[in-house]
């Protein structure tokens, strides 16, 4: 094992348990926001155990997740905005269920957890697919297209799983508020695409003949 790799990634695993816990707790008042517990299990059991997953049988796959240092200016402002986007819905959650605005049914929640756990398997499968996968826009050394699968039906499959996620958390953490908060990611997630594609078709070789064969980008039929 990797021990360097696995401190790395602990303690970003870490970090993100307690960044997310002090974002949800903090401006709901209390523990007994039970939201928020909802969101953090079926966020990081997953993640963690496919961390493990990854740390056995594709080290370099979890080094290239963990690497999240952007070269393209675009994409710098595209993480900044998300990340301000993920500040202002998580908060607003909390304060939803301190201040009690708006009550969402038990039922919406469990349709949350259903479409995050749905988004993670996807997402597992674009991770076995495109071996290629990187946190950061690149073209990697010895980088193929992939079209195969999921790619064979949107060109950024793992961008359309994510979509699915966050917009889940909102309904998890029974915050509509929040929810048309997270609709910020639609324009977000438009830049980082087009900024991506204009990379991959500069250095990639065979990528424009694919993105004249899978004509969509995110949604069939749709864009």
């Amino acid at each position: 094992m990797n021990s360097k790799l696995f401190i790395q990634a602990i303690t970003k695993f870490l970090a993100g348990v307690l960044l997310l816990a002090l974002l949800l707790f903090l401006p709901a008042g209390s523990l007994k926001y039970w939201n928020g517990w909802v969101l953090m299990g079926v966020l990081f059991i997953p993640m963690f155990i496919a961390g493990l997953v990854m740390m056995a049988k594709s080290p370099e796959l979890l080094k290239k997740r963990l690497n999240a240092k952007e070269k393209e200016g675009e994409q710098r402002a595209v993480i900044a905005l998300s990340g301000l986007m993920f500040l202002a819905a998580f908060i607003v959650a909390g304060l939803n269920y301190r201040f009690a605005w708006i009550e969402m049914p038990v039922w919406s929640i469990v349709l949350g957890v259903v479409l995050f756990l749905l988004s993670y398997g996807l997402y597992a499968e674009v991770l076995k697919e495109n071996e290629y996968l990187s946190r950061t826009i690149e073209v990697q050394e010895n980088q193929r297209v992939v079209n195969t699968g999921l790619y064979g039906i949107v060109r950024h499959p793992m961008y359309a799983a994510t979509l699915i996620l966050f917009l889940s958390m909102p309904i998890i953490l029974g915050s509509p508020i929040s929810f048309l908060i997270m609709l910020a990611y639609f324009p977000i997630i438009r830049k980082r695409v087009l900024n991506e594609e204009k990379v991959l078709e500069e250095g990639l070789e065979g990528y424009r003949e694919y993105c004249q064969k899978v004509k969509y980008r995110l949604i069939p039929y749709i864009w």
